[in-house]
């Protein structure tokens, strides 16, 4: 049985994608002022291909942070997040986002720059915010978390204490153990996980 031109035409579209976004990551960690060429000389495709796929490079931005979500994600599902104390599942989830970032430390930091996309963002944080939103009930439900503050507000909290941790890790008025820290002792005091 041979596969239909169609169906091996959007198999090598989505390899191109794929080459794009892995190529792109590499460049732009590297030199985040590199041109499309650049990317597409990385990911061995023309650079029309590249503007196939990502008309601006605003677009392939957008995309290079879809992927590294997706990346983030992956490596949260790898934290098995429901074993053991809720905390700890907790604090393994926070250190798999970071494992993440830290391997782009030059990449998160241009991608932080770019302009506000409420929209972009709230998908963005709704497959992390679900995996926290997991681990918080577990929480509340074994009595390690406090349960008078609602759980969504607890995840959005942890979200933005999260990028506050690397934003000030970032411009040098905390280490990145610093930021660490302060990030796990004020999440585990917001839950009531830290036996105040």
């Amino acid at each position: 049985m041979t596969s239909s031109p169609a169906r091996n035409r959007r198999a090598d579209a989505r390899r191109s994608r794929a080459a794009i976004l892995d190529a792109a990551v590499r460049v732009l960690n590297a030199r985040p002022d590199a041109g499309m060429g650049a990317v597409a000389t990385a990911a061995g495709v023309t650079r029309q291909t590249v503007y196939a796929h990502f008309p601006t490079r605003e677009r392939l931005l957008s995309g290079v942070l879809d992927h590294l979500t997706a990346a983030t994600v992956a490596e949260m599902d790898a934290a098995d997040l429901d074993t053991g104390p809720a905390a700890e599942a907790l604090l393994r989830l926070l250190d798999a986002g970071a494992r993440t970032a830290g391997r782009h430390p030059v990449l998160m930091r241009a991608l932080a720059a770019l302009p506000a996309d409420p929209d972009g963002d709230a998908e963005r944080h709704t497959e992390v915010a679900d995996r926290l939103r997991r681990v918080v009930r577990r929480g509340r439900r074994t009595g390690e978390f406090d349960d008078r503050l609602p759980v969504d507000w607890l995840v959005a909290v942890i979200i933005t204490l999260s990028h506050t941790a690397s934003e000030e890790r970032d411009a040098g008025r905390l280490s990145a153990a610093e930021a660490d820290e302060a990030l796990r002792t004020t999440l585990l005091r917001l839950l009531g996980a830290d036996g105040s």
